[in-house]
């Protein structure tokens, strides 16, 4: 199966320094945050790619530049062959950005209270010149909701309806990749379920590709073909969801499932996650995660490991 997405050394960095003045009369050094950090991995056509990891690990800036709206500091972004920084032909980028939508966290704060459902379902076909007739009321229904509600206010639906129409107008351009940043996190349990299962049956249906970025282990378990650990902006693990689930190859994965909540764990004894994430503007030597880690020695301190192949996973850790 060929890659429809491939990232290559993907790096971001965020300058947050002080304004000039203030550095200059507190004599402060320009301050860096690495966000992303020589990432790769390839998204291969009709699955659903998991990417995972703590708050401040980078999965949302790695989603933003994927879909175009934040360029890479270092690396390239490639989705179906089409650089999207790079290529020279403007036509070829507006069609490929035409093949990738996004699902945001927060279903209300992306829609636009002001318009009706109906214009912001279409408005991804309007902008680019095509036929609208119909498109929104067809969608709404095979997202599970009714045609009538195209003329309503967002305000009008509850938080789960919200994210529906969400996934209507990320379908209303036929797109071939989704990237879905938190799609389930701002909703209650149960209609996060009713959600999830939507997007595994529209998947199936549609031969969609997806780039799941969740903190939530359960499910990536429940929707991800392969899953990528990120730790402060670095990947440390990638293996098929069977086996990372199973054998997970880094301590930090390890650690990740550990903490998660298990349906057979209740009165199970858990030692809590040693330590905090690290500050990302002065990171650790060495591997990353080396002061939380159980098995760390003095060469973890020194050298930052390579992602290695451990049968089908990639690995960085001196230790696996």
């Amino acid at each position: 199966m060929s890659a429809l997405v491939s990232v290559r050394n993907l790096t971001r960095i965020f300058d947050v320094s002080k304004p000039w003045l203030n550095r200059l009369i507190e004599r402060l050094p320009r301050a860096l945050l690495k966000a992303v950090h020589d990432v790769s991995f390839e998204i291969e056509e009709k699955t659903i790619y998991g990417l995972v990891g703590e708050s401040g690990s980078g999965k949302s800036t790695i989603g933003k530049m994927i879909v175009g709206l934040l360029p890479p500091t270092d690396g390239s972004v490639e989705v179906g062959g089409v650089n999207l920084f790079t290529e020279a032909d403007p036509a070829r980028v507006a069609k490929t950005r035409s093949d990738i939508q996004m699902i945001f966290q927060d279903p209300y704060a992306s829609l636009n209270p002001r318009w009706r459902v109906r214009a912001i379902i279409e408005e991804p076909v309007t902008v680019l010149g095509g036929d609208t007739g119909g498109l929104a009321e067809r969608l709404l229904e095979q997202v599970g909701l009714s045609a009538s509600d195209a003329g309503k206010y967002p305000h009008e639906f509850s938080g789960g309806q919200r994210q529906r129409i969400c996934v209507a107008r990320a379908l209303a351009s036929k797109p071939k990749l989704l990237v879905c940043d938190e799609p389930t996190s701002a909703l209650d349990v149960s209609v996060q379920a009713q959600v999830l299962n939507l997007m595994s049956d529209l998947q199936e249906e549609l031969g969609l590709t997806y780039l799941l970025i969740s903190h939530d282990l359960t499910v990536v378990q429940h929707m991800a073909t392969k899953v990528g650990v990120l730790y402060l902006g670095r990947l440390v693990e990638e293996a098929p969801r069977e086996d990372l689930f199973t054998s997970p190859k880094h301590p930090y994965t390890r650690m990740l499932l550990e903490a998660a909540p298990r349906l057979d764990g209740f009165g199970r004894q858990v030692d809590p996650p040693r330590g905090e994430i690290p500050d990302p503007i002065n990171p650790p030597s060495g591997c990353a995660f080396h002061p939380r880690c159980p098995l760390a020695v003095d060469r973890c301190k020194s050298e930052p490991p390579q992602m290695r192949d451990i049968g089908q996973t990639r690995v960085a850790c001196h230790m696996a």
